[in-house]
């Protein structure tokens, strides 16, 4: 399923909170990925927390983004 992310907002311990435009929000752990290739560079927090929208998923300041169908089927649901 492709679901565009419409808002994400960095937490602690390298997770992020998406929004997607089926209303749902989401919590990603990115915990996985700090040791891949160009994710390395987001081990520093203040890199990490650049992250803003681009298009329909997510990128950094260092050009790192992720697909959104990974965001959504790896990312578990947000009881609010």
């Amino acid at each position: 399923m492709y679901l565009a992310v419409k808002s994400v907002t960095p937490i602690n311990n390298y997770n992020l909170i998406l929004t997607f435009e089926n209303g749902e929000k989401r919590r990603f752990d990115m915990n996985p990925f700090l040791d891949k290739g160009v994710f390395k560079e987001l081990k520093d927090i203040s890199k990490f927390n650049s992250v803003r929208l681009s298009f329909d998923t997510i990128e950094w300041d260092n050009e790192a983004d992720i697909d959104p169908e990974i965001l959504y089927k790896f990312s578990v649901l947000v009881n609010e």
